[in-house]
């Protein structure tokens, strides 16, 4: 016999050994039992009932501000006055005086005197003539 074959016999003779000695596969266990799930006392619960809160005392509405009594020579007589010279003044002036009209209107309904508005109107008039009703 040869060497190859002595080493072929002692290595079957091995596996056969291993083989025997070998007990098969383990059975996995079975898990533990779960746990009981705590038991829950239900109780009954009062219906929801809403208060309304206390919101203090009730709020007073303020006075509307008193309406200012407009002069019949005051800003109105003045914003129509340009209006009236606009219509039959050439360009450019026309269309200054509009605008100075424009801004005596929102002047009048803001409440403002002609006094106060007389500066801002002659600067949008940009040097045409500011009319008597104005002055």
């Amino acid at each position: 016999m040869s060497k190859a074959s002595i080493a072929t016999l002692w290595r079957c003779g091995a596996l056969v050994i291993a083989l025997a000695s070998a007990t098969g596969c383990k059975k996995d266990e079975p898990p533990p039992p779960l746990p009981e799930p705590a038991k829950v006392v239900e109780t009954a619960e009062k219906p929801l009932e809403l208060k309304p809160e206390d919101a203090g005392p009730p709020v007073q509405e303020k006075a509307p501000p008193k309406p200012t009594a407009r002069k019949p020579g005051g800003i109105a007589l003045c914003c129509a006055a340009l209006r009236q010279n606009a219509i039959n003044a050439p360009e450019p002036n026309k269309t200054y005086m509009l605008n100075a009209a424009t801004a005596c209107d929102m002047a009048a309904a803001v409440g403002k005197d002609k006094s106060s508005i007389v500066g801002q109107l002659t600067t949008a008039l940009k040097g045409a003539g500011l009319p008597a009703d104005c002055k």
